[in-house]
Order: C-alpha cells, then sequence, then structure tokens
C-alpha cells in the first residue's frame, strides 16, 4: 500500500440536511483513514475519518432528519423529537454538577472557568461573562446591518484544552447574504452516525429561529471538519444505508 503524501479533503454539495448524511455516509465509506484513537473518548477504538469534509446544504430546512428506507431494518440515528429537545439545549445556559460545559452555555450564558483555593482547598469557580452570542448577533443585524464579518459565536475557549472531553463544536459564523442567514460551522470532531444529523438539526433550528428575529430568509449551512468520523461499531450500518455491504474498509 502507498502511503499518501497529501491530505485529501472533500467537498459535498447536498440539497437538505438528509442528503447531507447520506452523501457524507457514502464518501467516507471511501475516502476515508482507519486508524485508532490513542486520547479521547473511546481511546483504543478503530476510527474510520475524512482528513477533511466541507459540507455544503442548500436548502436544510427541507429535510432535517435522516430518511431510513422502509424494510432496511437499522436504526435512525436521530428523530425530531430529540432535536426539539435538543434546540431547548442550545438556547439555555442550563447544566449539571458533572458537566463542565454544553453548547447552550457557551452560547447565551459564557462563564470563565478557573482554579482557586478555599481553606487549603481547591475550588472551580465560574466568571460569568455576561454574553449572550446569540441576541447580539441579532441585534448587530438588526441595528449595524448585514455588511459585517464580525457575528462569530464562539463555542471554544482556550482552556479547553485542559478538559477531558472539550467541545466538538468550535466556531459558528454567521453571515447575510441575498437577504438570507447563512450558518459556517467548525467542528473539530464530528461523530457521523448519530452527531452529525442531531447537531445540524438543532443548529438548524436555531438559524431559523434567529433568521425571523432578524426579519430575513432562512440560508444554507456549510459546515468543516477535520475530524468527520465513524466508530467501527456504525461501519456495517453505513454500508447497509448506502447499499455497500461488499466494500471492504482497509
Amino acid at each position: 500500500m502507498v502511503e499518501k503524501q497529501f491530505l485529501e479533503p472533500v467537498f459535498i454539495d447536498a440539497f437538505d440536511l438528509d442528503d447531507a448524511w447520506f452523501q457524507c455516509l457514502s464518501q467516507i465509506l471511501e475516502k476515508g483513514y482507519v486508524y485508532t484513537i490513542t486520547q479521547g473518548s473511546y481511546k483504543g477504538q478503530k476510527r474510520l475519518e475524512f482528513d477533511f469534509v466541507t459540507v455544503r446544504v442548500r436548502q436544510p430546512a427541507h429535510q432535517i432528519i435522516p430518511i431510513i428506507p422502509e424494510g432496511m431494518c437499522i436504526p435512525a440515528p436521530t428523530d425530531m423529537e430529540y432535536i426539539n429537545s435538543y434546540l431547548s439545549y442550545l438556547l439555555t445556559g442550563q447544566k449539571t454538577e458533572t458537566e463542565d460545559y454544553t453548547y447552550g452555555e457557551r452560547l447565551v450564558a459564557p462563564k470563565a472557568r478557573i482554579k482557586e483555593r478555599v481553606n487549603g482547598k481547591e475550588m472551580i469557580k465560574e466568571i460569568p461573562l455576561d454574553c449572550n452570542q446569540i441576541e447580539e448577533v441579532i441585534a448587530i443585524y438588526k441595528n449595524k446591518g448585514f455588511g459585517t464579518n464580525q457575528a462569530t459565536m464562539e463555542i471554544g475557549m482556550p482552556s479547553d484544552l485542559k478538559l477531558d472531553d472539550p467541545p466538538c463544536l468550535r466556531l459558528i459564523d454567521t453571515r447575510i447574504r441575498y437577504g438570507k442567514l447563512h450558518f459556517i460551522l467548525y467542528f473539530r470532531s464530528w461523530d457521523l452516525w448519530s452527531g452529525f444529523p442531531s447537531n445540524l438539526g438543532g443548529l438548524q433550528l436555531v438559524k431559523q429561529y434567529m433568521a425571523e428575529e432578524i426579519g430575513v430568509s432562512d440560508g444554507e449551512i456549510i459546515a468543516v471538519s477535520k475530524g468527520l468520523h465513524l466508530y467501527d461499531y456504525s461501519w456495517e450500518l453505513a454500508k447497509i444505508r448506502t447499499n455497500k455491504q461488499d466494500l471492504v474498509i482497509a
């Protein structure tokens, strides 16, 4: 086997979210790189991953959840009930005591977390940053117009490098052009089988809400990632969904 010298970027141009999921499954089975995880979630498992992928979705609202053909006998990766509950996760800052963060917290009620010693014990102190990014972006577009590249919502923080499970979604950039609100997303790591459709379904609902508040139409999603992957337990499911049961993954 000849070793590759360069990364192999993949571009997927999809009509809706169902089409995007199907095309990604089909392409990753053909072009994915197999490796064993040495650090992070599922350490020791094999993963099939794109070197780098850009996924453009022209009409994400048309079909939000993946369609599993009747008789295929594989589980659906998500459903609208889950995506609607995920929407509330994205729009509120609530989190449990065991969670370091949630996407919703980072979006609407971000906090800096610092360590300090109190009575000889190490404690975590959270400092509110007083910035609801969703409402701030809506206000920028409503009050300052659409000619800006500054309306970016950040999930990631430098201190995330110290977390056991840092956020996969790092950035939600926005643009209003041709009368529509578009999302440009970056995921550092991204589970294709179930994470991809659930994340994009929830984010699409956020985009629809923001577009309505701003007074523009709903636009495209463009997502990029150097870590869109399938864990080995979902390889056979992906083969069945794409009718590639005879494909051998090296």
